[in-house]
C-alpha cells in the first residue's frame, strides 16, 4: 500500500505540472496572437516551452528562424512579458520565468 500510494502521489503532481504547462502554452499562444501577431507560430511557442530558457541558436535549430529574426522574436517576447533577458557573455539567454515557477513547484 505504501507503495502504491507514492505512486499515486507522483502520478497526481506530474498530472498537475502537465496541465499547469498546457495552461501556460494556451496563455502563451493567445498572448502571442495578440501582442506580436506577425512572429506568431505554433512552433515557436512550442519551442518556448520546451524547455525554461532559450536562445537565437534554438530557433535558427529549429528552422523557426534566420539568426537576425530569431534576435527579433526574443526581443519581442522580452517586451512583451513571456521571456526574460540576461545576457551571458556575448550572448543573451532568455528564460521563460512563468515555466521555471511552474517546474519549480
Amino acid at each position: 500500500m505504501y507503495l502504491l500510494k507514492g505512486v499515486l502521489e507522483t502520478a497526481l503532481w506530474t498530472t498537475d505540472r502537465i496541465e499547469a504547462i498546457r495552461r501556460l502554452f494556451d496563455e502563451t499562444v493567445m498572448l502571442c496572437k495578440e501582442r506580436v501577431p506577425k512572429i506568431y507560430s505554433k512552433e515557436l511557442v512550442e519551442l518556448l516551452l520546451s524547455q525554461p530558457y532559450c536562445k537565437i541558436s534554438f530557433l535558427t535549430e529549429a528552422g523557426i528562424a534566420k539568426h537576425q529574426s530569431a534576435s527579433t522574436y526574443l526581443k519581442e517576447l522580452e517586451k512583451i512579458g513571456i521571456l526574460m533577458g540576461e545576457k551571458r557573455g556575448r550572448e543573451t539567454i532568455y528564460k521563460h520565468p512563468a515555466l521555471i515557477d511552474i517546474l519549480a513547484q
